[in-house]
């Protein structure tokens, strides 16, 4: 099958939705799939040079940097030019089926699939449908989550998003709603969509009407088990001594602000070692210098360094205490068998089993008392880190989901 990718994001520069992106497409070709890829760049990123053999046809989305503009530009304006681009690959490339990643690609991905009559499929990977800022929180200071965009709600997200300029957003709410309902309605015309989870796939019903008759899949990203594995395979530890770990961006919306009160909280006696880096840092590095915790803030590594720092960690530690969608981080952790303490939240339980892979908690007194088990009791982590290894293994190896991803590609194009 000839199929066409319209992606946000590709690797080397990406983000968990470049790389679960990438890992598709890998899949696609190994079972002999011709696969060609679109990405559109910005003026605040690299054009799109290709990675593995993949080659990446680039398309302009640059902006300027006004907010609210810069969106209108980003979307509105971008989507008839991106889809007459997708309309001739598909025509040039004699493409049999689209399927877009992301929020810049997807409505442009299905208004190209219906001029050219081919099917279309979208994965949604955060809350895009249903919120114009993506994470469905009212507030992302504090993580309280918005039940529905209406008119006083959006008001209600404005304001902590805006600070002191949130009055001169108020009369942009009327563009912020009529740009989501398009990115709704675009999404409801598509043949099908794919939620990375069960949450976000229970979240799309509950709270789109447009999608109410739409084709919703629930198929997880992908992860190249025995690939991260090899990565690690006879590699020494970075610290030849215990850490716990946390990875990710330092944000609170993941949590990050947690981290030195999980850690006071547990007692814990070994470093904690932090991969990532964002607008929390600073905070982290006081909080844990005034509380006298030894926390290493490494930034951002290399995914196989990564890989090597999460393998010989003792503990994961993963406060995120907003809708997770599909934690990559969980999964590639769970491959790696490692042991994972976790608050429950979004998609997470579809990654974590409590009791049988990782722990899971709903406060952060019941995170820290995860981290006591998991640092005191060297069986219950070696249970957990082989329960977690299989679960990678049966629910998340990448030829099972490309396999799933394979079977709904079929039905669409023989219409089935």
């Amino acid at each position: 099958m000839r199929i066409l990718i319209a992606t946000d994001a590709f690797p080397p520069g990406s983000g968990g939705s470049g790389w679960s992106t990438y890992e598709l497409a890998k899949g696609l070709r190994a079972r002999g799939h011709e696969i060609v890829i679109v990405q559109p760049y910005s003026e605040l990123s690299s054009v799109p040079a290709g990675y593995d053999g993949f080659t990446v046809s680039a398309f302009s989305a640059r902006a300027p940097r006004v907010p609210f503009l810069r969106n209108y530009f980003r979307n509105e304006r971008l989507y008839p030019r991106l889809a007459r681009h997708l309309t001739k690959v598909i025509e040039r490339e004699r493409i049999e089926l689209i399927h877009a990643q992301h929020v810049l690609t997807a409505p442009a991905a299905v208004i190209a699939a219906r001029q050219a009559r081919i099917p279309s499929v979208c994965t949604v990977r955060d809350y895009w449908p249903l919120c114009y800022w993506s994470d469905l929180l009212v507030d992302p200071e504090i993580g309280s989550v918005c039940s529905g965009c209406s008119a006083s709600a959006m008001t209600r997200c404005v304001r902590p998003r805006a600070r002191t300029a949130w009055p001169a957003a108020i009369p942009l709410i009327p563009y912020m709603r009529a740009n989501l309902k398009r990115k709704q309605s675009s999404l409801a015309r598509a043949d099908a969509i794919v939620a990375v989870s069960r949450r976000v796939a229970a979240d799309l019903r509950r709270h789109a009407r447009d999608l109410v008759h739409s084709r919703i899949e629930t198929i997880p990203n992908g992860v190249d088990v025995s690939g991260v594995r090899a990565a690690v395979k006879g590699s020494s530890s970075p610290t030849g001594q215990p850490y716990a770990l946390f990875v990710g961006k330092l944000a609170k919306n993941k949590g990050a602000h947690l981290l030195v009160d999980v850690a006071e909280r547990a007692a814990l006696q070994m470093p904690l070692v932090v991969v990532g880096d964002g607008p929390e840092r600073r905070t982290l590095e006081k909080a844990a210098t005034t509380a006298k915790r030894d926390v290493r803030v490494i930034g951002w590594q290399g995914r196989d360094e990564v890989f090597r720092w999460m393998y010989h960690a003792a503990v994961l530690i993963f406060p995120s205490n907003c809708l997770e969608t599909l934690s990559r981080v969980l999964i590639e952790a769970s491959a790696l068998g490692v042991p994972i303490a976790a608050m429950n939240t979004g998609g997470t339980e579809d990654i974590v089993v409590n009791e049988a892979t990782g722990l899971l908690s709903s406060s952060v007194a019941g995170l820290a008392a995860d981290v006591v088990r998991l640092t005191r009791d060297a069986d219950l982590r070696a249970r957990l880190a082989e329960g977690a290894a299989a679960r990678a293994q049966t629910e998340f190896d990448l030829p099972f989901v490309v396999s799933r991803m394979e079977k709904l590609y079929q039905d669409l194009v023989h219409g089935s």
